[in-house]
């Protein structure tokens, strides 16, 4: 399984209001292209998007379903890529102070992408997940205005109700 972790530099409420708009899922997810809504409301249980995935000179038809998700914590998706079959995407957030840390596991789940699974495959995963949670954190940190803003002296900060997992 490839899970990889980056700490945000943003609230745990700002990275969900990225994760839970469709139209951001092209900008921090690695390939995919011109998302369009199919079922559902995004990232409600159910709900379905569909866009094209450029490998080289290879464009495969994708679509992503959200198979659990816990506002404000937890999304998880099922990404069909055509014929290599399917992954399993799990997001959790957890805050981490006054930020968010973001941890990302993914591995196959149906079809031949599961056969040919290796230490080679593994690798590719954390290469893209790496870029991916630069991408997020970069949109994330973009919009939360908080990010950078240090606390004033002695203030108290409370924990965002709904936001992530101890």
């Amino acid at each position: 399984m490839a899970v990889r972790h980056r700490l945000v530099q943003a609230s745990p409420r700002s990275v969900w209001a990225v994760l839970a708009d469709p139209d951001s899922y092209v900008k921090w997810v690695v390939g995919p292209s011109e998302v369009t809504p199919e079922r559902g409301r995004w990232p409600e249980l159910g709900a379905t998007i569909h866009y094209e995935l450029s490998l080289g000179p290879v464009r495969l038809t994708n679509q992503t379903v959200v198979r659990h998700v816990e506002e404000g914590s937890v999304l998880e998706l099922e990404a069909k890529a055509g014929p290599l079959g399917t992954a399993r995407i799990a997001i959790e957030l957890r805050p981490w102070g006054e930020h968010c840390l973001v941890i990302v596991d993914e591995h196959p789940l149906r079809g031949p992408g599961g056969a040919v699974h290796n230490t080679g495959v593994e690798l590719l995963i954390h290469l893209r997940h790496r870029a991916m949670l630069a991408r997020l954190a970069k949109l994330c940190e973009e919009r939360d205005p908080a990010a950078e803003a240090p606390a004033a002296p002695g203030a108290v900060r409370r924990a965002e109700p709904g936001a992530g997992r101890a």
